[in-house]
């Protein structure tokens, strides 16, 4: 599935879930009533999502037009005029909640994406997202994870490999989980997950370049950083937060892994209101 085609889906279910048989309250609006409207965010953020808040008027009324003030990535700024509506009255209505739903969840992912991003930089390391994502929107939360300066990790289960302690356990160890993942998949990447600096070694040796390092301390990162001296790229993940990513990347790992990006949504304060013309 492309992104566009993500789109048309994401919102052809959140409309079907809350319009059902009919937007009841919106009928009680004249036909012929139009209207003007605008979206103003009540704080700081990171836009993010304005194609799948079209999308949502678009499917209710192609007639519908949006003049965007800014665009996915930006910066925001409270009180702040992200765009102007004009249409049909009971359109706007209808697709309102829907629309903002994902642009105030997708801005959330990116504002908070853009916070680590911030704390580490001028490091050498990333900020990357995992597959801890809400049901049936991975690829709008991973897409709002670029807007806030972040690199995807695999999208699914599809397009990389990535041994946990569950599958060195099942198929007999770290070097022959390596070797059957090598035969298996030769054309996507293969990350091991490790727990501690001997299976670092290990893992090294058996020809792994891309490693996990799960639930290292300070220390154990720093000492992960020397014992792989460049052969392979190291991932930090694990209870990371804002008060602690600095510090990690300063280790000198590569790549810095968060799941709360895209499971602990906050979403950001936004408000559609009516205007006179």
């Amino acid at each position: 599935m492309n992104l566009a085609s993500a789109i048309r889906d994401d919102v052809k279910r959140a409309l079907a879930e809350d319009i059902g048989t009919g937007d009841v309250t919106a009928s009680l609006v004249p036909a012929s009533e139009k209207a003007h409207a605008r979206v103003v965010t009540r704080e700081s953020a990171v836009l993010s999502g304005t194609a799948w808040f079209e999308e949502c008027f678009h499917q209710v009324d192609r007639e519908v037009e949006i003049r965007w003030n800014a665009r996915d990535g930006d910066r925001l700024v409270p009180g702040q005029v992200l765009c102007h509506i004009d249409g049909r009255a009971r359109s706007l209505l209808t697709a309102e909640r829907s629309g903002l739903n994902f642009l105030q969840t997708l801005s959330g992912v990116a504002t908070k994406t853009r916070a680590f991003v911030d704390a580490v930089a001028g490091t050498d390391a990333a900020i990357l997202d995992t597959r801890k994502t809400l049901p049936g929107l991975r690829y709008a939360l991973k897409y709002a994870v670029r807007c806030g300066g972040g690199i995807n990790h695999r999208m699914g289960l599809y397009d990389g490999v990535l041994i946990k302690e569950n599958h060195i356990a099942s198929a007999g160890g770290i070097g022959p989980v390596l070797e059957q993942a090598r035969k298996a998949a030769p054309d996507i990447p293969t990350e091991i997950e490790v727990e501690n600096i001997g299976q670092l070694k290990e893992a090294i040796a058996a020809g792994a370049t891309l490693v996990l390092l799960d639930n290292f301390d300070l220390a154990g990162l720093r000492e992960a950083v020397g014992v792989a001296a460049g052969r392979a790229f190291l991932e930090a993940s694990g209870g990371i937060n804002l008060e602690t990513v600095r510090a990690i990347a300063e280790t000198g790992v590569d790549r810095i892994s968060i799941g709360s990006l895209t499971k602990d949504i906050l979403a950001v304060d936004l408000s559609m209101r009516f205007v006179a013309i």
